[in-house]
């Protein structure tokens, strides 16, 4: 059997995504796998994106803020995660890239070895940020893919050091770097002032907490009159990321005794685009913050509601980066430690050029098998039966991965159901949407009465 690179057909990849985020990871990740450089992709790799379904699916305007990545927008689809198993049955692809969370790529791992495919396609996930909360349950849940990416040399120890601990295979684990690192250097300009808070959809998770930042960054802005200070949100009222907002600051904000400041403003749009006029970034853990440290911009990682791992904050001790707004409105400026730095992936000395060529090598070496061996995640009905079921039943599979009875299958009868199902989505979303961000509240408020 000829191995997959000597195909005169195109490598065919896929992306399979459940979050605006979480898109622009993979699709960038399956750009940088199959380029040397992070461009478009070859000229004979055919990329295409599809989204999971579900109560994070990007809106089309959160798919155009992501930036370019090497995909058209209008040609991503949505799919169940039985119909994603049905299109790579029948299309062939070479590679699959899972931009997933952890149970949706147990899920996934399960579905395709339950293909039984004579040729199977290399599967690569990872995750899309700063991994510091239920760092071996989301770990397991992704064992069993072909590589898994790490985004620092830090994040890889941790990982093979979870599967290593609990007698799983470790040699996934690739050591690569966020693929959406990038941007020009920073360099200040002549009256250019501008400070960028990275709001996060749940960090912080309470009201008071939420409103304490927005708080302080209002007196921020008035205590420096003359300085752009700029509330960056992820997204709109009503739209998903990949964690639930149910306090935006947008509603915070219209709470805000004389209305905000005239040089504060709330801004969308691609985080890069924002970057590139920022001379300081506050947040509380953002992977912004990675961003902007990649650039050389400054950075500020807030203490003010302490260092816990609740907040993710604790991922920067070490970094140099820790202040509070107290010191900020003073005028610090955090350095960041040096050998920190080089453990976290960022990749501000200039090697992020060849951040992705072990794991570029590694898919390649993969793709050059005749046969792949068999999927085997850590979990499986022996080793967890009171847990991987209910994972698998969440994306209407069995417990040997098949679809379970009445799972939407494609074919005419699978079209129709697509068409009702597209033609509702919205209002379900939107109601969905309300009961999570108005009800939901409502009802906890309630119960602590």
């Amino acid at each position: 059997m000829p191995s997959r690179t000597e195909k005169t057909t195109a490598l065919r990849v896929a992306v399979l995504a459940d979050s605006d985020t979480r898109w622009k990871w993979g699709a960038l990740t399956a750009r940088r796998l199959t380029t040397g450089d992070g461009g478009a992709p070859a000229p004979r790799t055919e990329i295409s994106g599809l989204l999971l379904r579900g109560r994070a699916t990007p809106t089309p305007r959160q798919l155009a803020e992501v930036g370019d990545v090497g995909i058209d927008a209008g040609r991503v689809r949505e799919v169940t995660a039985v119909e994603f198993l049905h299109t790579v049955r029948d299309e062939g692809y070479d590679l699959v890239v899972l931009a997933l969370v952890g149970g949706a790529v147990q899920a996934v791992l399960h579905g395709l070895a339950a293909l039984d495919l004579p040729a199977r396609p290399v599967v690569v996930t990872g995750y899309v940020g700063v991994v510091y909360e239920k760092l071996a349950d989301g770990l397991l849940l992704r064992h069993g893919a072909d590589v898994v990416l790490a985004n620092s040399r830090h994040d890889a120890d941790r990982f093979r050091a979870v599967y290593e601990g609990v007698g799983a295979d470790a040699s996934a684990v690739t050591e690569a770097a966020l693929p959406f690192l990038g941007g020009a250097p920073h360099r200040p300009e002549p009256g250019r002032d501008t400070v960028v808070f990275a709001a996060q959809p749940s960090v912080p998770a309470t009201r008071e907490d939420r409103a304490y930042l927005l708080r302080r960054l209002v007196e921020h802005a008035r205590l420096h009159p003359g300085r752009e200070v700029l509330l960056k949100l992820r997204s709109k009222p009503g739209e998903h990321t990949t964690h639930i907002e149910e306090l935006p600051y947008q509603k915070l904000a219209e709470r805000i005794p004389g209305g905000l400041p005239p040089n504060l403003r709330l801004v969308y749009g691609h985080m890069g685009e924002v970057l590139d006029r920022t001379d300081l970034l506050v947040t509380v853990s953002s992977t912004a913050a990675l961003e902007a440290l990649h650039r050389g911009i400054p950075t500020a990682v807030l203490t003010d509601l302490g260092v816990r791992e609740v907040l993710g904050n604790h991922h920067f001790t070490g970094s140099g980066l820790l202040a509070s707004w107290d010191q900020l409105d003073g005028g610090a400026h955090p350095e960041p430690d040096a050998e920190w730095l080089a453990g976290q992936g960022v990749a501000a000395d200039g090697s992020y050029a060849t951040a992705y060529d072990t794991a570029r090598a590694r898919v390649t070496a993969l793709l050059e098998r005749d046969r792949l061996p068999a999927l085997a995640p850590y979990y499986t009905p022996a080793t967890a039966p009171g847990y991987l079921p209910g994972i698998l039943a969440r994306h209407h599979l069995g417990p040997d991965g098949r679809p379970l009875p009445g799972a939407a299958a494609r074919g005419d009868t699978g079209r129709v159901r697509g068409a009702v199902r597209d033609a509702v989505r919205e209002a379900a979303r939107g109601a969905y949407r309300h009961g999570v961000q108005r009800v939901a509240p409502v009802i906890r408020r309630m119960g602590e009465l």
